[in-house]
């Protein structure tokens, strides 16, 4: 089985009806698909998702990149299954008409929190089909909980699409912006800074800006993940 039918296997429901294949078993590869992963996520957390190539995962586990080949496709199978790995430690709640939106909320919350422990990793959810089981089911978990919630099923759809994205580009946003910060970079402004800035341009160019500095400088931790979470979850509702 070559690593592309190898992939799609992975991508199957298992089969209960399945027969025992009767012949001999080889011997068990050194490398296994989860290890790798296992690694991935590893060089993530201590270096950024901008580290991870096929070369470092290799020299991280002790081999030739040739021989991850024989597990992962590329580097875009790798990507979708660092994020099927994420997916699989989410906790979906029972769909509850009466709470969705928190629901809804819970859920976008807990996978920024998972993003945001592997630096950069959000970018690896970015413009990929989505086939990995896991990955699926949280998607399926999300639509069934906008469902619930009276959303018709376009807007649901398509919502489902435009919060992950949101939440996938806020991650990757703050990723940056920390790792910039980590090597002083010059291009990092603290508020402070920024509300100097802002309040020092000419007024007559820039009226609302600098009337508004203060506004646009706002917020501490999630405070603006949140709002534009409420923002697409309320936008929904008064649809």
């Amino acid at each position: 089985m070559n690593p592309r039918e190898r992939r799609a296997a992975r991508h199957q429901p298992p089969n209960p009806e399945a027969e025992t294949d009767p012949r001999p078993r080889r011997r068990k590869a050194p490398i296994t698909v989860e290890q790798v992963v296992d690694t991935a996520l590893g060089v993530i957390a201590t270096e950024g998702y901008e580290a991870l190539t096929m070369r470092r995962l290799a020299g991280a586990l002790d081999t030739g990149p040739a021989s991850l080949y024989a597990h992962v496709v590329n580097k875009a199978d790798l990507d979708e299954l660092l994020i099927g790995r994420l997916c699989a430690a989410l906790a979906l709640p029972e769909p509850d008409p009466t709470a969705w939106r928190d629901q809804i909320r819970g859920v976008c919350t807990r996978i920024r929190d998972q993003y945001l422990d592997y630096p950069g990793i959000s970018r690896a959810a970015l413009a990929i089909a989505p086939t990995d089981l896991e990955t699926m089911r949280v998607s399926e978990g999300m639509l069934a909980i906008l469902l619930a919630g009276g959303v018709a099923p376009q807007a649901a759809a398509w919502a489902v699409d435009a919060l992950l994205l949101y939440v996938a580009a806020y991650c990757l946003e703050v990723s940056i912006m920390r790792q910039r910060a980590a090597h002083d970079d010059a291009w990092v402004l603290d508020r402070d800074e920024l509300l100097r800035r802002l309040t020092a341009l000419p007024a007559e160019t820039f009226p609302h800006t600098t009337r508004h500095a203060a506004e646009l400088t706002a917020g501490t931790g999630h405070d603006r993940f949140d709002f534009t979470l409420s923002l697409m979850i309320d936008g929904l509702a008064h649809r």
